[in-house]
């Protein structure tokens, strides 16, 4: 396989998205199996290892793969992968099984697919400065749109948060993770209120029954919540901008590295039903981070080889400042991300034209259409 096509399957939302534009028997789409896990693989039946792969097998003898690479079947399989993206409780059935890499391997005809299509070219590529919009989503009743604070006042906020947590959380440390109590989820800053702009994407909105191009942000989102409006507008960042460059696991954990956060505590009961890692985690600190760079940029091949994966970090001595994380004996996991998404630590962005209000359409795609 070529680099690429190997880097898109060793991630957890990168195998769910091949899954995913594989053709069932009864000629629909998604990943076909027939089956339901017990919850582990530790609770399969004897044969059914071999039957899971009979299943992906049958079901690439049917897939048109001169089809996998169409423009709207790459993007309603994004959709489904990104919105099927699980943090907080165990992952699904497809999940677990597509954590087999023997049963992954057999996505390789897809995977290679994927990667040559024109329409995912756009998914290696850094953040496009003349393309971003800002979107905010409802809140209260009636619907408003939360403005953004302040760059430095947020981060700030968000590491006060993100310490009293871990501080709170502390008790549970030592105590058996499947009694570990719930909490934040996320490693990024989604949360953090912090303005998160995208490029715009065809085949997402229509206006009189014409395509009209909207920002990937409407469409991308982990854990949506069903907003039945939406707002959007052009940010424009300088040419000057200091964007760093998510690109897979070794751009994510490297981040982790250079400016470490613990967050064992806090994460540990939510992140171990997800992974199965009952150690030390980390993510970055992003209040660190904007003393280098003005903005973060996650490209789509990064998220969908990196999200949702247990990833070692290799912490040279001395350990962790203030932590008692020994060097290399800890996790990351990008969580909360999307792709395409660019976060935006410093307040180097004006506004370049005027917002547009969304509707949410009836059905799949296109999904919104200007109010």
């Amino acid at each position: 396989m070529t680099s690429r096509a190997d880097l898109l399957l060793s991630g957890r939302r990168g195998r769910r998205l091949c899954a995913e534009l594989l053709a069932r028997a009864d000629g629909g789409l998604g990943p076909p199996w027939r089956w339901f896990v017990l919850g582990t693989t530790s609770g399969r039946t004897p044969g059914e290892h071999d039957r899971l792969q009979d299943d992906v097998r049958a079901a690439l003898a049917v897939t048109d793969l001169s089809a996998v690479g169409l423009p709207w079947r790459l993007l309603d399989a994004l959709l489904a992968t990104v919105d099927r993206a699980m943090y907080w409780e165990p992952p699904d059935d497809v999940d677990v099984v597509l954590a087999d890499d023997e049963i992954a391997a057999l996505l390789a005809p897809v995977a290679e697919t994927v990667v040559r299509a024109p329409a995912s070219q756009w998914w290696t590529t850094p953040i496009d400065l003349a393309d971003q919009h800002a979107v905010a989503w409802p809140a209260g009743d009636p619907p408003g749109h939360r403005p953004s604070p302040p760059s430095a006042q947020a981060l700030a906020h968000w590491r006060a948060q993100t310490l009293a947590e871990e501080q709170r959380s502390a008790p549970q440390r030592r105590s058996d993770p499947r009694r570990a109590a719930s909490g934040n989820w996320t490693s990024t800053p989604i949360w953090s209120g912090l303005l998160e702009t995208t490029r715009t994407l065809s085949g997402i909105a229509q206006a009189d029954g014409v395509d009209r191009p909207a920002p990937a942000g409407l469409v991308l989102v982990e854990d949506e919540m069903g907003w039945e409006c939406a707002r959007s507008w052009p940010v424009r960042p300088p040419a000057t901008a200091r964007v760093l460059e998510l690109t897979g696991p070794a751009a994510w954990t490297a981040l982790v590295e250079r400016y470490p956060l613990e967050v064992s505590a806090s994460r540990r009961g939510t992140w171990w039903q997800v992974s199965g890692w009952d150690g030390a985690w980390l993510i970055p600190d992003w209040a660190a981070v904007a003393a280098e760079f003005d903005a973060v940029h996650l490209t789509v091949d990064g998220y969908l080889s990196a999200a949702t994966r247990a990833l070692p970090v290799h912490v040279p001595g001395p350990d962790v400042p203030g932590s008692d994380v020994p060097g290399g004996a800890a996790r990351t996991m990008l969580a909360g991300g999307a792709p395409d998404a660019t976060w935006w630590l410093t307040d180097v962005l004006a506004e370049s034209g005027q917002p547009t209000d969304w509707r949410r359409a009836q059905g799949e795609l296109p999904r919104w259409t200007p109010a």
